[in-house]
């Protein structure tokens, strides 16, 4: 009989002779919230999580597309409502307290720490350094144990390779001859590798550019294609003008932007699918904006007349308009949310279309009858 193969002696030997090597799975455990339910829905395929904390994340777009806005104030915000320590790499010199402030990012040094930063490679050493310390410390301590980083660089777009800083200081500007693509496709293959079985999160912005590709009219983002291999999670963002005031009316005035986000990248969900998220300049941001339109495209409400009808887990019949859906008033989109985890689990849920099969058995039972 041949004597089955013990894993053991050689996971141990693997880890001991190279101490950078992780055996086993890294899922996360820890999802930090966009503030937007259907951005996560479309992230990570659950309404309350957003972006994993051990993956790369990176939110790409035009100026004012809301890029900054979800990864340094958002995630930022909600990741210290989880306990999570954040660290702010700010290479655009934008990311004032008073901003932060606004959009309730706490800004307290044991909350948080915000470097300037202007080089690939500050970034590269900064983590590396932060990383080789942690594992040190935590390496024999039960995960659930560990403190919980969150990192996000804003933007990738903005920095330098060492070939330019010296071009500036020459006054003779070149070009770096495509070594940003390569140094920038490095730093995030690297972290994805440094960071997968700690706790520790990185996020990035970067820029977009218009496509000159008639076949491909997307924008495309900067950096080469490495930095997309490299990530765990790609987000594409387009900014566009929000023309509606708080009860939902077309308004001719511009009252804040729709940034129109496009997963291009998941390991857990769906790629390719977009929501408009809106983005009033006075409330922020609108985490129901898009959920009503998602819901619907599921066939989980149906119109009747100017109505939308959502039949509920025990029966009951939400009946509303469209904005009212929008508004989620009474809740109502709450409701659905609450129970879409049960209806995605149980493929013979679906109440309504039993209650409308039940019906037409009724009638058929009694036209025998008759």
């Amino acid at each position: 009989m041949v004597k089955p193969f013990n894993p053991d002696k050689f996971r141990k030997g693997i880890t001991k002779a190279l101490p950078g090597i992780a055996a086993g799975f890294n899922d996360p455990d820890t999802w930090v919230s966009t503030g937007n339910y259907t951005l996560n829905y479309l992230i990570s395929g659950d309404f309350e999580r957003g972006i994993p904390l051990g993956k790369v994340t990176c939110f790409a777009g035009e100026s004012g597309s809301g890029k900054s806005y979800i990864a340094a104030g958002n995630l930022v915000r909600n990741a210290q409502a989880q306990g999570i320590f954040c660290v702010l790499l700010d290479s655009e010199n934008a990311l004032d307290e008073q901003w932060l402030h606004a959009v309730g990012v706490d800004t307290s040094p044991d909350k948080l720490l915000r470097i300037g930063i202007s080089m690939v490679d500050e970034v590269a050493g900064i983590l590396h350094e932060f990383v080789k310390d942690y594992a040190s410390k935590y390496d024999g301590v039960d995960k659930e144990e560990r403190p919980k980083v969150l990192f996000v660089v804003d933007s990738l777009g903005m920095l330098s390779t060492p070939t330019e800083v010296n071009q500036f200081e020459k006054a003779d500007m070149k070009g770096d001859m495509g070594r940003k693509a390569k140094a920038l496709k490095a730093l995030v293959q690297q972290t994805v590798n440094r960071i997968a079985q700690w706790n520790i999160g990185f996020v990035a912005t970067n820029h977009t550019y218009k496509s000159q590709n008639m076949f491909d009219p997307d924008d495309v983002i900067s950096g080469g294609m490495g930095v997309i291999f490299a990530s765990s999670i790609v987000v594409a963002m387009k900014k566009m003008k929000l023309k509606e005031d708080a009860a939902g009316n077309k308004i001719t005035q511009v009252k804040g932007i729709r940034a129109g986000c496009k997963v291009v990248k998941s390991r857990y969900a769906k790629p390719f699918e977009s929501v408009q998220v809106h983005i009033p300049y006075d409330t922020g941001m609108d985490p129901y904006s898009g959920l009503f339109d998602m819901l619907d495209g599921m066939d989980l409400l149906r119109k009747e007349g100017n109505s939308y009808i959502y039949t509920a887990l025990d029966g009951t019949e939400i009946k509303k308009f469209q904005k009212a859906w929008k508004l989620n008033t009474d809740g109502c989109l709450d409701r659905v949310m609450d129970e879409f985890d049960k209806i995605k689990k149980n493929e013979n849920y679906n109440l309504a279309d039993k209650i409308h099969a039940e019906d037409e058995q009724t009638t058929e039972t009694v036209e025998k009858e008759v």
